[in-house]
């Protein structure tokens, strides 16, 4: 009777815990990508078109150049060459249009 009532304890242990963890869902929280202050009623101006020569070294790629808004005005970021990052993509910096006004989606590596 000893044996089987430690059976039974063992067995409703691991059923709270397989209901515990069943309904849990772990995924990483995405950061946060927009622009921190208040949002930008200017619309930004269209992307200039940059002119780079050859990468530094091969397999670098070049991230282009974005408007960031600083000083209550829209001031242009170089573009530069980067090494890519192992099974990652680059997602440029764009700008999103909302009720409220534009916000900056920050430029940011992401897995493929």
């Amino acid at each position: 009777m000893t044996e089987l009532r430690f059976s039974a304890a063992k067995l409703v242990a691991i059923s709270m815990l397989a209901i515990t963890l069943g309904g849990c869902v772990v995924a990483a929280a995405p950061p946060r990508r927009y622009y921190t202050g208040p949002a930008v009623v200017v619309e930004p101006p269209p992307p200039r078109v940059e002119e780079y020569g050859p990468p530094p070294s091969p397999g670098y790629i070049w991230l282009g150049g974005y408007w960031r808004w600083e000083g209550g005005r829209h001031v242009w970021v170089a573009g530069h060459w980067e090494h890519p990052h192992p099974h990652e993509r680059w997602v440029p910096h764009h700008w999103v249009h909302e009720r409220d006004g534009w916000f900056l989606v920050e430029g940011h590596w992401e897995r493929r």
